[in-house]
């Protein structure tokens, strides 16, 4: 194994735990809870190592791993804990190959814990990178697919013990129907793994340091709370985000269909949004944001619900009636704005034809 990279230790997991809920525009499962089956298992001895992108030779097989079904069944239906790991055996078993690190299907929510509970139980490492740079809903919407990622073998399993095999699969469409109607059988919360990626193609196809970048958002929060200060405004001045509305959440809706948690939050504008309106849309992760009407953040750039005093992000199935909430935008990486990103990512992929895309600046400037 590499010694580039660092271990992560116990007390990476919260920070990185919040930082994984920022990125994760709403989904990804519950990033608490994913936390605390990471900690359990460092607590019993395991050790992982985060290790950069140039750390392994090009010829090394790298396996993407991460939960799917729908988040708001994750907090009530608790893991069994090796379900990835049992998915990515079973892709090295049918592709005859030998891992030599994960790496995580997106960085947000839960799913950026996922590879690493999968890695300590395999004594892998882990790649400081993900295909996503946030969460998305669908299996075909990692950079991985939408730069060549092969879609089989791969691998679905469940708390039970249950293992589904797909072989022979005609691309990542076909890929996601399979999964997720499995997933739905499967309870609606299950592991994942897709076919064996080779480092060279990893390198140019992953979101770079997106594990790091999760921490460092998570330790800015916990330290701007530990000195008092507008956790929001340091978040902001951290990671390039703008703050594009406050308000209290005066409606929320969501309904389980086909495997997602679909909806809609209404927010009712407050100090110098007092008079206007938000709505936010939600296929498990946070879609489009509407002021007064009007689109103001769109997929695939970030949108994210933040408790308005303590800047801890609201993951979608936790949003309730009367939160107070601030809603930031951050521009998604370079690799999900090009044109054949934008076919799979893009607003008219989730179903708003007359919305296109309109980027927001790579630097904005806070409100």
């Amino acid at each position: 194994m590499s010694d580039k990279g660092y271990i992560l230790k116990e007390s990476d997991l919260l920070p990185l735990s919040i930082g994984a809920a920022l990125l994760g525009t709403g989904g990804g499962g519950n990033p608490y809870i994913g936390m605390l089956r990471a900690r359990e298992l460092l607590r019993k001895g395991a050790s992982v190592r985060v290790l950069p992108l140039d750390a392994l030779p090009d010829d090394a097989w790298i396996g993407e791993v991460g939960g799917i079904g729908a988040p708001v069944v994750g907090v009530e239906k608790i893991e069994e804990g090796g379900e990835c790991f049992r998915a990515m055996r079973a892709v090295e078993e049918t592709a005859g190959v030998t891992m030599s690190a994960l790496i995580s299907a997106e960085i947000g929510g839960a799913n950026a814990l996922e590879p690493i509970i999968a890695a300590a139980y395999a004594g892998l490492p882990v790649i400081d990178g993900d295909g996503m740079g946030r969460a998305f809903p669908e299996v075909q919407m990692t950079t991985f697919f939408i730069y060549g990622a092969k879609a089989e073998p791969a691998a679905i399993a469940d708390e039970k013990g249950n293992v589904v095999v797909f072989k022979k699969v005609l691309d990542m469409f076909w890929l996601e129907r399979f999964a997720r109607h499995t997933a739905v059988d499967m309870g609606a919360a299950a592991g994942f793994a897709i076919a064996p990626m080779s480092m060279a193609f990893v390198r140019r196809a992953a979101v770079p340091g997106t594990v790091t970048q999760a921490l460092d958002i998570g330790q800015t929060v916990l330290d701007a709370r530990a000195k008092r200060q507008n956790v929001i405004q340091r978040i902001v001045e951290a990671t390039g985000a703008k703050l594009f509305f406050t308000g209290k959440v005066t409606d929320i809706r969501r309904e389980l269909i086909g495997g997602f948690a679909r909806g809609q939050a209404i927010i009712a504008g407050t100090d110098a949004w007092a008079g206007s309106e938000a709505r936010i849309a939600i296929q498990n992760e946070n879609l489009v944001l509407w002021i007064d009407g009007e689109p103001a953040i769109m997929v695939p750039d970030l949108i994210m619900n933040l408790e308005l005093e303590t800047g801890e992000p609201i993951t979608t199935e936790m949003l309730r009636y009367g939160q107070r909430v601030g809603v930031i935008g951050l521009p998604v990486h370079d690799l999900m704005k090009t044109p054949e990103a934008l076919e799979i990512v893009g607003p008219k992929a989730f179903g708003y034809p007359d919305l296109t895309f309109t980027p927001l600046a790579t630097k904005p400037i806070a409100a």
